[in-house]
């Protein structure tokens, strides 16, 4: 049976696979639609639709970019190793809530349980990395402890 921090980082990593996945489609149809622009022959009509297909591919690139960039930090997620300091990869329980250091994908419930996925450079991410057990500090005008990292 997968640990929680399993079944978390496979979340993370398929939320990435997804959305690489929505972009090179995203950018294979571009490319389709200036392949079939070039064929027309519609005068500044012609011109226009190009430009805006170039913005939107300029876009979509920028997208895939940022992709690739949550890749390279779910690949430096190190799941396997236990420590008493959070650090990427730690799964730290609060009196607030759970948070998964790792990419920023939001809440995913596991057995009614909610753990957030966030990135170690969100306000949250920056305030616990490094922590230990028992540490407090403030978070959105809450005092907020450290009761367990895994």
């Amino acid at each position: 049976m997968k640990s929680i921090k399993e079944i978390l980082y496979d979340h993370c990593h398929q939320f990435v696979e997804e959305r690489l996945n929505r972009i090179h489609d995203r950018m294979n149809s571009i490319q389709e639609s200036l392949t079939s622009e070039t064929k027309s022959t519609a005068g500044d009509k012609h011109e226009t639709g190009r430009a805006m297909l170039q913005l939107e591919r300029e876009k979509t690139g920028v997208q895939l970019s940022e992709a690739k960039k949550l890749n390279e930090i779910l690949s430096k997620v190190d799941i396997s190793s236990s420590s008493s300091v959070a650090h990427l990869g730690s799964l730290v329980r609060t009196s607030t809530g759970n948070y998964f250091l790792s990419i920023s994908v939001g809440e995913i419930i596991i057995d009614k349980v909610a753990y957030f996925a966030i990135g170690i450079n969100t306000p949250i991410g920056k305030l616990l990395l490094g922590k230990t057990i028992g540490a407090h500090f403030l978070f959105n005008g809450k005092n907020v402890v450290i009761e367990h990292i895994n």
